[in-house]
């Protein structure tokens, strides 16, 4: 009598994501896309992510945890890559302004206090999970700096480069390095110390410093 072996683990989820696949509606068919659901959908993401972190996290888990099917996730991202990444992007571009108060002091302290209260509130845990994964997974690293670190990065070197046309700034500060240390303090600050990462540690950072720095 013939034996039929039982489909493994990796079979059974190439058929559900199959299954997923062919239930995607086709471009101009079926109902438009809540964009409710999707921010209901991100934030079950960011928070199984700060639970299990990224190699334990998968569609199922992310479906459960939002009581929706997986086919709802996949239409709308290909992969828990994508569906992290465009978490990671929408949190920041909704909660971390760009000001432009008109001195790079107030502006500075705005940007970094905003982003502090980003990464100590709900999105913290899961940042850190990423942060640590960064090493081991090559392809979240390359769209994690793409999507969520540049973009802050550049966002601060533009904070700079308009003090220096308003002339607060002198024109040769270091500027690269003002942005790698600001990036640098906050990270250590947030995964190392236990000590918080809070309105006067960032007051302080500002005006010991970076303004110093940026003044010569």
């Amino acid at each position: 009598m013939a034996v039929v072996n039982a489909p493994t683990s990796s079979a059974r989820e190439e058929e559900q994501v199959s299954s997923a696949e062919q239930a995607r509606p086709t471009s101009g068919r079926g109902r438009p896309r809540d964009a409710s659901r999707d921010a209901a959908l991100r934030q079950a993401a960011m928070e199984v992510l700060s639970q299990v972190g990224y190699r334990a996290l998968t569609m199922d888990a992310v479906a459960a945890h939002a009581r929706a099917g997986k086919a709802t996730i996949y239409r709308r991202w290909d992969s828990k890559l994508d569906l992290v990444i465009d978490t990671c992007t929408q949190l920041v571009q909704r909660n971390i302004p760009e000001p432009d108060r008109g001195s790079i002091r107030d502006d500075l302290g705005d940007f970094l206090r905003s982003f502090a209260s980003f990464l100590t509130g709900p999105v913290g845990k899961a940042a850190q999970a990423l942060v640590g994964e960064l090493p081991h997974e090559p392809e979240l690293a390359a769209a994690f700096r793409e999507s969520f670190l540049l973009p802050q990065r550049d966002v601060l070197r533009r904070l700079i480069e308009r003090g220096v046309q308003r002339g607060e700034i002198r024109p040769d500060a270091p500027i690269d390095t003002v942005v790698e240390i600001t990036g640098a303090c906050l990270i250590y600050r947030l995964m190392l110390t236990d000590e918080p990462l809070d309105t006067g540690f960032v007051d302080r950072l500002v005006t010991e410093a970076l303004m110093p720095l940026l003044h010569g």
